[in-house]
């Protein structure tokens, strides 16, 4: 039984194939047409989808895919065993629930500190038990350096440099580069040490856009052994949600 797992965020739509806990297709697309959809699930035999969405807005294949497929909306309420204790669940991004039930899914019996680093940059823990309390939200990697650009009058916009691995800039634009690029891997290294001191043997998942270039920044840590990389832990917790669902 194959399943069809959205994520459509702000830029780009997520669409995943699961085959139970296996990742058989993953893709994104800046726009997603029914056509697109169809052959998936013509291709893979899928029987039933989940849904996450940040938009407000319906897009027209939803329907069609209902006639095909019992469809399920993601929500607040579909936690897959995790002990949701937000003080206001029904505003933590479903992205940040998705990712942490994904952690559980994955680890289950451990705890472990998600960090999504994308437009913004979260840290969340879920605890061996499977409670989850929160966590903390960032300015992401090309937030920092837009921001700086936009509220000086001198600054330059520049780019994320993955081969900057000095400790101190020696001109305005290598400045940027470390004020940005070592702020985020120092603040990273913070709340990994603030949340292993509670949880010695605590999972650290990177994932997002940019989680492949801070794996690389934070490689040499003394973190670096405790660190996955999960590009797909978001598609990985929607597809848990629709399982424990269904199931």
């Amino acid at each position: 039984m194959a399943n069809l797992v959205i994520d459509i965020g702000n830029t780009l739509t997520k669409v995943a194939v699961f085959e139970q806990d296996e990742l058989l297709q993953a893709e994104h697309y800046t726009t997603v047409g029914t056509g697109t959809l169809f052959n998936l699930t013509d291709q893979y035999k899928v029987t039933r989808a989940i849904i996450s969405s940040v938009k407000k807005e319906i897009e027209d294949w939803r329907s069609g895919l209902e006639e095909r497929m019992d469809v399920k909306y993601f929500n607040a309420g579909m936690t897959a065993g995790v002990r949701n204790q937000y003080k206001t669940p029904q505003t933590l991004g479903l992205d940040r629930l998705a990712a942490v039930i994904g952690a559980r899914d994955l680890y289950p019996g451990k705890g472990s500190l998600v960090i999504d680093a994308g437009t913004a940059i979260t840290y969340d823990w879920i605890d061996a038990a499977g409670n989850y309390f929160g966590g903390s939200i960032s300015p992401g990697l090309n937030m920092r350096y837009k921001a700086l650009n936009y509220y000086t009058g001198a600054l330059p916009l520049i780019n994320a440099d993955e081969k900057f691995d000095s400790t101190y800039g020696i001109d305005t634009e290598t400045a940027i580069l470390s004020g940005v690029q070592n702020g985020i891997k120092y603040e990273m290294m913070g709340f990994i040490e603030g949340y292993h001191q509670n949880e010695p043997e605590l999972n650290i998942i990177l994932t997002g856009g940019d989680s492949i270039f801070f794996d690389t920044l934070l490689k040499n840590s003394i973190f670096a052994p405790y660190i996955k990389n999960e590009p797909y832990l978001v598609l990985k917790g929607l597809n848990a949600a629709i399982r424990n669902n269904n199931d």
